[in-house]
């Protein structure tokens, strides 16, 4: 269960960088397509890479996070629970700067720091699964 959650955590922290990338796709796309005489309006349904972006970030990752938490309660990783705590708190958090970004531009800037955070906390969650577990003085092993 252990190398289950370090595998979550991971996908998780690509499944930012994919993010990354897809979004950079999708408006490098969106400029030269005007450059080529595109018309970019209401009616705009975006491109592959918003597309990606989208479903990566509302399914993809949130099924990760739903799952990570999951295995914690069974992984005995050293903090393991706390950790895929905030990875998901993080995950819900970034869903609802997206949808907010909408509305709010500006917001948005706090959704791109919010998904660093997010590869970082899920990269912290990975390494604590890697770490060597230490038995706690009554023998037992504390999961949070």
């Amino acid at each position: 269960m252990k190398s289950i959650y370090r595998v979550l955590a991971i996908l998780i922290s690509v499944g930012v960088l994919i993010q990354v990338m897809a979004i950079g796709l999708a408006w490098f796309t969106a400029l030269k397509d005007v450059d080529d005489g595109l018309v970019i309006d209401k009616n705009y349904d975006g491109n592959f890479g918003h597309h990606l972006h989208s479903v990566v970030g509302t399914m993809v990752i949130p099924l990760l996070a739903i799952l990570l938490l999951i295995v914690s309660f069974f992984a005995r990783v050293n903090g393991g629970i706390k950790w895929a705590l905030i990875v998901f708190g993080l995950v819900v958090l970034q869903i609802a700067l997206a949808f907010a970004s909408f509305s709010v531009p500006v917001i948005g800037a706090l959704h791109a720091a919010n998904a660093l955070a997010l590869a970082g906390v899920a990269g912290i969650a990975a390494k604590q699964a890697a770490a060597v577990r230490e038995p706690t003085q009554a023998g037992t092993e504390a999961t949070f």
